[in-house]
């Protein structure tokens, strides 16, 4: 796994050993051919950051900022290092993702690209993370207008009723699918 473009292009990333899925380089190059200029002066999200990669990709090709959200510590670890190897500097934060996003809907900040690549089993309430967290009410403030929320997700995965996102792009690659969504505005 490496940075595929931009600054850090061909640096190699570390991954934790902790069963981590980071996003292959091939997903990773399709979702920033999509981006395309909307990566320059960004800010952005990286939540279930695991390994930084896609947040870390977006710093190398023009992005502002980046904050990784991310629980595992040895993630957590293998995330600084990996901003260490890049010599970019960005946020990260050791927290539950759902925690963070409850805690966060008072904050000002608001993001360009939203990245989130959750774990593909359930919450310990039997809920799927992916159903979790396009129901979640707060992630769609915390983008601004003109935003993209990218999410990696097991293909043929239900996903809710449609009340807070639209889907604007679908792809798969093997045993990942790609969604970009918008923030359903009333």
């Amino acid at each position: 796994m490496r940075v595929i473009a931009g600054r850090a292009g061909g640096v190699r990333l570390v991954s934790p050993k902790n069963g981590v899925r980071p996003t292959m380089d091939r997903v990773k190059a399709a979702i920033f051919s999509s981006l395309g200029e909307m990566v320059i002066g960004a800010r952005v999200l990286d939540l279930f950051a695991g390994t930084g990669a896609l947040g870390i990709e977006a710093l190398s090709r023009g992005a502002d900022s980046a904050l990784f959200v991310e629980e595992d510590r040895q993630s957590i670890t293998a995330i600084g290092k990996n901003l260490t190897k890049t010599g970019f500097a960005g946020r990260v934060r050791q927290q539950d993702v759902f925690k963070f996003l409850k805690n966060a809907g008072a904050a000002a900040e608001k993001f360009q690209i939203v990245f989130a690549d959750p774990p593909y089993d359930k919450t310990k309430s039997g809920e799927g993370f992916t159903e979790k967290l396009l129901s979640n009410e707060t992630l769609p403030r915390l983008l601004d207008r003109g935003a993209v929320f990218v999410l990696e997700k097991r293909p043929g995965e239900e996903l809710p009723a449609a009340k807070l996102w639209q889907v604007t792009r679908q792809k798969t690659y093997g045993a990942t699918e790609v969604l970009f969504l918008s923030p359903i505005r009333e």
